[in-house]
């Protein structure tokens, strides 16, 4: 369906990508078929994808109003926007930047494909100087796991190189609390498997443009590389997105409530969360989100072994890695490799929709038990 312009996101989440006709389901179904009776279109659908992908591309494409392209998981997105680069490209990334993009470009350099250059996010003119001489500008914004954030309204007007790609990875933010296209970048990211999943039960990514030419570009990437959605996948990110505006909500509640207590105890050094005033890119953070989000990332007074225990004291929130379930998770960054740049004391909190005061009794509790 074509998004009416009157109708609120929330609204396009639970009527888009779904079937029209008289007699048909009222859920988009999930079809599990990879060839097709030949006379129309679609014949194979590596080539022409299935009802259930596009009712996702549908769905993500109308919020940021673009065309997306579904993707097997948020990594086979990246790579098919690196695709795009031309021999000897310039690549600039973010300082504080998701490792899985980091180890790709710096895979490509070490190949020759491109060289790499590190930027601090809160380097605007830095990004701004960048946009006219790079190839490929990579922002992400809330970042992982520092929570620092663009901006983008700056970043995304200044004058870039002729054929520059501006990418925003988006996935912390949502297409609710964020939509980079509307600043103007080129191309806005998601991992389907955080956020618009929701269920942490899915792997997906989606990359959403309005240029019509590196929209055809994307799709023919995902289908020479292979890069396709599982079908199912695809129908469990479309079920998982009708619920994003009621999840984001509640988690981005409980987020703040626990954030403020976690900066007043006397266990905890530091607490990142853009909407907290004491955020660095606070102010930014008011100008460019809808949402401050559902993350938070915390330092212990103690290190490292401190924190290692604090995630096995839990009970309620699970020690596990990712994030944007509908369950709150948490870990040591520093434990992953290539995470020098992070105090090791740094914990990422994931929150999800459990009772806050749950919540925040499992935290308390674990705190106390160091």
């Amino acid at each position: 369906m074509d998004k009416p312009s009157q109708l609120k996101p929330a609204s396009w989440l639970v009527a888009a990508g779904r079937p029209s006709e008289p007699g048909q389901p009222l859920n988009t179904p999930l079809v599990p078929a990879s060839n097709f009776i030949l006379g129309k279109e679609r014949a194979y659908a590596r080539d022409g994808g299935t009802p259930t992908w596009e009712a996702l591309e549908e769905i993500v494409g109308g919020l940021e109003a673009g065309r997306a392209v579904a993707f097997a998981s948020g990594m086979a997105a990246v790579a098919a926007v690196f695709d795009q680069l031309p021999p000897g490209a310039v690549v600039v990334l973010p300082d504080d930047c998701y490792q899985g993009v980091v180890g790709l470009a710096l895979v490509g350099a070490e190949k020759g494909r491109w060289s790499v250059q590190r930027l601090a996010l809160e380097d605007t003119e830095g990004w701004i100087r960048a946009c006219a001489e790079a190839d490929l500008i990579w922002l992400e914004s809330p970042s992982n796991p520092l929570l620092t954030v663009v901006d983008l309204a700056a970043i995304g007007s200044a004058p870039r190189k002729p054929g520059a790609i501006l990418a925003v990875d988006n996935t912390f933010a949502t297409p609710l609390n964020q939509q980079p296209l509307e600043f103007g970048a080129t191309v806005s990211i998601q991992s389907v498997t955080k956020f618009i999943g929701g269920h942490s039960d899915l792997l997906g990514g989606i990359a959403t443009t309005r240029d019509e030419a590196l929209w055809q570009t994307l799709q023919k990437s995902r289908t020479l590389n292979g890069a396709t959605p599982g079908t199912l996948e695809a129908f469990l990110a479309v079920r998982g997105a009708r619920t994003l505006a009621l999840r984001l909500q509640k988690a981005q509640e409980n987020a703040q409530a626990l954030a403020e207590r976690l900066q007043q105890h006397p266990q905890v050094a530091r607490v990142r969360y853009p909407g907290l005033p004491s955020h660095p890119t606070h102010a930014i953070a008011k100008r460019v989100l809808k949402g401050f989000g559902t993350i938070i990332s915390f330092d212990l007074l103690g290190g490292a072994a401190e924190a290692d225990a604090l995630c096995r004291n839990v009970q309620l929130i699970r020690h596990a890695t990712s994030l944007g379930g509908v369950e709150s998770t948490m870990e040591r960054r520093a434990a992953i490799p290539g995470q020098t740049h992070l105090p090791p004391s740094l914990l990422r909190l994931s929150v999800g929709i459990e009772d806050v005061e749950d919540l925040w009794a499992d935290l308390e509790a674990a705190l106390q038990a160091l």
